[in-house]
């Protein structure tokens, strides 16, 4: 029956594939087929495109058809707009009766649920009657010309043109149809921009004047620029920000008003920002804050006389049960009795009360007695327990492993705003066998007990609480337990850290500085091939099997990410990200006399190292459909000391895989130039991962949307690792200032995207275009590419599928 289902849809799929656009198309209607833009030459195209109400389907080069709709007539042939009228109806009918009932026999549990469930339907019903089934707004209708839309159109550019600056300019339009094919030209004429000459306030409040003055290097209208209307609105919104800010708690926009004066001659215009008395007193004044309410309210009325009340730093605490502390609270309290009204420390209050996670929600309200305010911060406790379980898929060396994780915390612990947490994790993972035993299925469990201090937990340093509270301050201690069942080797480690966070007010910078960080890593079993790839490689030189050894494994790092303009959310404007990592491993053992793991007969690892990383992305969206993302990441790690050449195997570098350069396997990739074995084909086998001491790539990634939930993506990526000094086992591997350019690795590739808002499911196929494995002279191996072979030879191509963006 599948079988049969598939190939129905792929024949239906075909059938409508061969049909054109204008199919089906009545007498007098036209399928737009192109739209043009003539004249614009400062405007901004992209954005005067937008406004176009008639954009033509996307369509397949050389066959013409368009997969949009062809999806969406496949959707059709499935859907009865008279059927879901009489169904939205039904179930609107029986709501109807439902809440009769409810009005009669009062709160019934099963008519409840039955009402929930009958809206819901009857909101999928209402989205079905208005864009059709899924298939159907999966893809799109055929684009018809329509008349009233393109005046609409050409009404919406004339309105964009003058809001620019273009007070003279002209939209014109013209038509032309071919076989009920339509191509629509805009003909844009801009004419002259006009500019700013100057901007004058008028204002009788003196206060108020003097701050706009002080603070004129902020404007966003300024002498000499482009006149735009967003200007004007985003000054409305600076000053009203900057009188609320400067205690005029009762200023808002709606008492801002900007006249424009056009100079036709001079094609200039002079700006009047004119501030209009209020209507409840004789000028605007300043409000300044008279005393503090802190409310913690009971979870019902029943426990309204469970309360207590004290009075700490100016602020009057009113809590459910003794059970919080005032000294956490107040430190999150930004406002000072006496001081002016300020609207940024009242946001920055609600918004870091709501970090501590113990409230389910946080509002602030003030009252007011002249020019006296009183400020009430009301909350309610959050629930005291609360368990998240997750079951998902990750998907390594293409082969997928299930997982599950669940959490629990207990908020509010110590009754100092404390959240202890437990979680637990297993799953499986598919890892490729170092021995040359294909791909197998790594076990791994783990499970880890923390406590999270609202505060910076800093011995003799009583004022921290106080003077850091604005930063969202953490301190995280962590005790947690893994065990690895890979098929080489059974690993387990028991780690303990503390850590320290912060993010500064603008929450554009985060740092974490893990103070301590110490591992107790046991490999117990470790399978007698492997433990012979590991005793050859030290044979040859390579000290790998010291990473196997038992070891303590401690260090101290400090992380700071910069987050510019929110990078992370797709649908923002340009963003960036850069990530620094330093990281100090044993530095205690430069104190203490321990032996070196070059001695003969060491049963017991020590290590020491020093590790930086710093990792860049940056988006940039093109226009509304296309985006071009960018990725440099470098990072080294130089063992030294007693640690004889070797690194802890968690801290090395590995290049390749999904989020790496995808061309390669994960952890496959490298060092420099270093050949791997090959098989009986003559095909490199990569079946043991390359640790190495530094790696440098990068990758650049063109991202179009294609329809409905449909992405793709063009990307190349450039990359490897090395190691820092030769490495006998593996020759080319080291790093080399003279040929490290001839080392680096290229794969380029094709990508589909499934974005369903909650989940982004990826594919990526990616080639090796230039594998520094090769002689030198052969490198380019792109040409191995063609019609015959378009994945090139065996190995050459590789499909990663992965959940979210690479980057």
């Amino acid at each position: 029956m599948k079988f049969t289902k598939y190939i129905l849809f792929l024949s239906l799929l075909g059938l409508s594939m061969s049909c054109s656009l204008t199919k089906k198309l009545q007498e007098n209607e036209y399928a737009v087929f192109e739209v043009e833009y003539e004249g614009i030459e400062n405007a901004n195209e992209e954005e005067l495109s937008a406004l176009n109400q008639l954009e033509p389907n996307l369509r397949i080069p050389i066959i013409n058809r368009s997969p949009g709709v062809s999806v969406y007539r496949i959707g059709q042939l499935f859907y009865d707009s008279t059927q879901v009228k009489e169904k939205l109806k039904e179930k609107q009918d029986e709501l109807d009766d439902i809440n009769a009932a409810l009005d009669t026999v009062g709160n019934d549990r099963k008519l409840l649920n039955r009402a929930d469930k009958l809206r819901t339907q009857i909101e999928n019903l209402e989205e079905k009657e208005e864009f059709g089934n899924s298939l159907m707004r999966t893809g799109n209708p055929v684009t018809k010309l329509d008349t009233s839309k393109i005046e609409s159109s050409q009404k919406n550019m004339l309105g964009y043109l003058k809001n620019h600056g273009f007070f003279d300019s002209e939209v014109t339009y013209e038509v032309e149809t071919e076989k009920q094919k339509a191509y629509l030209t805009y003909k844009i004429n801009e004419k002259e921009p006009y500019v700013i000459d100057s901007i004058f306030t008028r204002s009788q409040n003196e206060e108020i004047y003097e701050i706009l003055n002080q603070n004129t290097r902020n404007s966003n209208l300024k002498k000499g620029d482009l006149y735009e209307q967003s200007n004007l609105v985003s000054e409305r919104d600076r000053v009203e920000d900057l009188l609320k800010n400067s205690g005029f708690y009762m200023f808002s926009k709606s008492y801002l008003e900007y006249n424009v004066y056009q100079d036709t001659a001079a094609k200039n215009v002079r700006i009047e920002q004119l501030i209009r008395k209020p209507t409840f007193a004789e000028e605007h004044e300043i409000y300044t804050i008279d005393s503090i309410n802190f409310r913690i309210n009971p979870p019902s009325d029943e426990f309204s006389d469970r309360q207590t009340e004290q009075n700490y730093k100016d602020i009057h605490f009113r809590f459910y049960r003794d059970r919080y502390s005032e000294k956490i609270l107040a430190s999150r309290v930004f406002l000072e009795k006496g001081s002016p009204y300020n609207r940024t420390d009242v946001i920055e209050s609600q918004r870091q009360i709501s970090n501590l996670d113990l409230f389910r929600f946080v509002n602030m309200t003030f009252d007011t007695l002249g020019t006296s305010l009183t400020a009430n911060i009301y909350t309610q406790p959050n629930q005291k327990y609360q368990l998240t379980n997750q079951v998902g898929l990750s998907v390594t060396e293409q082969l997928p492993g299930p997982f599950f994780s669940t959490s629990l915390r207990n908020r509010n612990f110590f009754r100092a705003g404390e959240i202890l947490e437990f979680s637990f994790r297993a799953g499986l993972e598919g890892v490729a066998s170092a021995t040359d035993q294909g791909v197998y299925q790594s076990r791994e469990v783990g499970a880890s007990a923390a406590v999270i201090f609202p505060r910076f937990l800093i011995p003799f340093a009583p004022g921290t609480l106080d003077k850091f509270g604005r930063y969202n301050p953490n301190t995280r201690t962590q005790l947690s337990f893994n065990h690895t069942n890979r098929p080489e080797y059974t690993r387990n480690s028991l780690n303990g850290q503390l850590a320290y966070t912060w993010a500064t007010r603008n929450q554009r910078q985060q740092f974490t500085v893990n103070l301590t960080d110490i591992s107790y890593v046991r490999t117990p079993n470790i399978t007698d091939d492997f433990f012979d790839v590991l005793t050859d490689l030290a044979d040859q030189g390579n000290n790998l099997i010291f990473s196997f050894l038992p070891s303590f494994v401690s260090s101290v790092s400090v992380q700071s990410t910069i987050n510019f303009n929110q990078y992370g959310n797709w649908r923002s404007s340009q963003a960036s990200l850069l990530r620094l990592y330093l990281e100090s491993g044993g530095t205690t053992l430069n104190f203490i006399d321990v032996p070196n793991n070059a001695e003969e007969g060491r049963e017991f690892a020590n290590f020491q190292w020093l590790k930086l990383q710093a990792d860049f992305r940056r988006y940039y969206p093109l226009d509304s459909k296309q985006t071009l993302a960018y990725r440099a990441n470098f990072g080294i790690a130089q063992p030294y000391g007693v640690s004889a050449g070797i690194l802890p195997y968690e801290k090395y570098f590995f290049a390749g895989g999904g989020t790496s350069i995808r061309a390669w396997q994960a952890r496959r990739l490298g060092p420099g130039s270093f050949t791997p074995d090959r098989g009986p084909d003559g095909v490199f086998d990569y079946t043991f991962e390359q640790p190495a001491e530094m790696i440098f790539e990068t990758m650049l990634e063109y991202r179009r949307k294609i329809y409905g939930y449909f992405d793709m993506a063009l990307f190349i990526d450039v990359g490897n690792s090395w190691d820092i000094g030769a490495d006998p086992s593996r020759p080319g591997g080291d790093f080399r200032f003279d040929r490290f350019y001839k080392e680096l690795a290229v794969g380029s590739g094709i990508g589909l995207r499934m974005d369903f808002e909650f989940l982004i499911i990826r594919l990526d196929l990616a080639t090796k275009a230039i594998d520094p494995a090769q002689p030198e002279g052969e490198r380019w191996i792109l040409d191995n590419v063609s019609f015959k072979n378009p994945f090139g030879v065996r190995g050459q191509t590789v499909l990663n599928f992965g959940i979210g963006y690479p980057f």
